[in-house]
């Protein structure tokens, strides 16, 4: 989340014109993240998470998006839920910008997940899976290994820059990648968020409350958002893996949807998988994001040190499964 589109305290009283949810009393930025322009909203009924999507989201996949969420909750899995204005229609624009209100989630985000933190995501990602196993709508990964090298396309002089040899080392993990007879199995597939970073997740101490964020999600191989999970939940700051972490997460989703043997074979190259698409679109992210915007771009390096960890890796075992 952030912010890159202002809204003035005029357009949004003309907003909220449109709902049936009072007058604001609190209106602020978040700057989380790095897609879409996020605030914070509290008006005279309640809190609200205000959404403006920017230009990487497709206006054609919002409606995918509001459904899931829809969906979500319907079956028992908490995550934020689309207002509807006076009309019915959750979908809107607000500064030349379609946008969105969501429903308010309690919770905190951790900032370094402890190990029963990740046990608990674990389980909440695989409730997650299940909760949408019936979802009747499908949506490409945008950003699935097809998008790799045109990611990576013209960015090889920005990688050498940030660290010297880091472009051959991003050369060869595309072609391990595109190579590995362990992705041409029959992965089970489905809904998965594909963007479940601890910012997008929210606890009341160790106890999961809910996930928001989904403007990632897609249809894809679940094990490949276990993976994405991995990435951002059993890594120290300092790039370390922390296998305790990890394997509280793997162990913590196997208690409710255990991995098939063709999964856990792919476990290994979908992990160094996820950490690359990470990179790039952290890279690309790197130089496009513009100067004025609130929000830092993320560093890009933080997983080319994931990916030298994944490079050593052959199997699940090796993550704590």
């Amino acid at each position: 989340m952030a912010v890159y589109t202002s809204v003035s305290d005029d357009q949004l009283a003309d907003f909220l014109t449109e709902y049936a949810l009072g007058e604001a009393i609190a209106f602020k930025g978040i700057a989380e993240g790095v897609e879409n322009s996020n605030y914070y909203l509290e008006t005279t009924t309640g809190r609200f998470i205000l959404t403006l999507f920017e230009k990487r989201a497709n206006p054609q996949d919002l409606p995918y998006f509001i459904a899931l969420k829809q969906h979500l909750a319907a079956n028992g899995f908490s995550c934020p839920l689309p207002v509807a204005g006076t009309d019915g229609e959750a979908l809107r624009s607000l500064a030349g910008r379609p946008a969105v209100i969501v429903t308010f989630l309690q919770g905190l985000s951790p900032k370094v997940p402890n190990a029963s933190q990740c046990r608990q995501m674990g389980e909440g990602l695989a409730q997650l899976h299940q909760a949408a196993a019936d979802f009747a709508l499908v949506r490409n990964n945008d950003l699935g290994p097809r998008a790799w090298p045109h990611l990576w396309a013209g960015r090889e002089d920005t990688a050498e820059a940030l660290q010297p040899g880091l472009a051959d080392k991003i050369a060869a993990d595309l072609e391990d990648i595109s190579a590995s007879a362990d992705l041409s199995e029959d992965l089970p597939r489905g809904t998965i968020h594909a963007d479940l970073f601890p910012d997008n997740a929210f606890f009341l101490g160790n106890t999961f409350t809910g996930a928001i964020d989904f403007y990632f999600a897609c249809t894809d191989a679940l094990v490949y958002d276990l993976a994405v999970c991995l990435n951002a939940w059993a890594f120290e700051p300092d790039g370390a893996f922390n296998f305790s972490k990890g394997a509280n997460l793997i162990a913590g989703y196997q208690s409710i949807r255990p991995l098939s043997r063709y999964e856990a074979n792919a476990f290994a190259i979908l992990c160094r998988g996820a950490a690359l698409r990470f990179f790039l679109t952290r890279l690309v992210d790197w130089t496009d994001t513009p100067d004025d915007a609130l929000v830092k771009p993320k560093d890009p390096l933080d997983y080319a040190q994931r990916l030298r960890f994944h490079r050593t890796a052959r199997s699940l075992s090796d993550y704590g499964g």
